[in-house]
């Protein structure tokens, strides 16, 4: 299980210390909500902050493209340090190309569903991809309360890759702490973003610890 603290709940004032204090605490990926104001009603970070984040922390940068027409700026954003880039299944025509385009820069490739949005859209992509990012909030803002049928999403989903016997991980985004990240690990997740638990506690880094002895736990059941 994987740890991925998303920076849209940092103290932007602090960004640099916060990122290196949660990498410290033991984090695996460093998560980047990408929005536009437009594929989602918000407006969040970009290019910049990514590049000047690059030279803090050696962790993994996982962008997470809420964007229309995310295939514009794939090129921007590997430039920019990003190793993971995932887009939305909803804001993509030729998806395939994008997916490849994607591999094609030496990064990892993700495809996001929402969560009214089937797993059955995943049927032909789901060989070529390395993860997918299972959204259990409606994107566009941080702090959102979990959507319970998210953890049956989950379940099938992986039920999906182990029938077909492919290495695809499964992230899930929206609503996770203590409460609600064992739950999606036993449905089948492999990587947890966390935002307010992680970055809206008093510290962000024993709150990192928490969360990964939780995880333990799950794992010696």
């Amino acid at each position: 299980m994987k740890i991925a603290p998303s920076i849209l709940s940092a103290d932007f004032t602090r960004l640099g210390e916060q990122v290196k204090q949660v990498e410290e605490a033991g984090a695996d990926i460093i998560h980047f909500d990408i929005m536009d104001g437009h594929f989602v009603p918000n407006i969040s970070i970009g290019l910049p902050v990514i590049e000047s984040l690059r030279p803090f922390t050696a962790l993994p940068i996982d962008a997470h493209l809420m964007i229309s027409n995310p295939e514009r700026y794939i090129d921007s954003f590997a430039r920019a340090g990003a190793d993971m880039i995932s887009v939305h299944v909803e804001a993509v025509v030729h998806l395939h190309r994008v997916v490849e385009h994607i591999h094609r820069l030496d990064c990892k490739a993700g495809v996001v569903v929402n969560p009214a949005t089937s797993l059955y859209v995943l049927d032909e992509i789901l060989p070529y991809v390395d993860y997918v990012l299972v959204m259990s909030v409606n994107p566009g803002f941080g702090g959102q309360k979990f959507i319970p049928t998210s953890i049956d999403k989950i379940r099938r989903l992986k039920s999906m890759i182990t029938t077909r016997q492919l290495r695809v991980a499964i992230e899930v985004d929206g609503g996770i702490d203590l409460t609600t990240a064992p739950l999606v690990v036993e449905a089948g997740a492999d990587w947890l973003v966390a935002g307010s638990a992680i970055f809206g506690a008093e510290s962000p880094a024993q709150a990192v610890k928490e969360m990964r002895s939780v995880l333990q736990a799950i794992v010696k059941e």
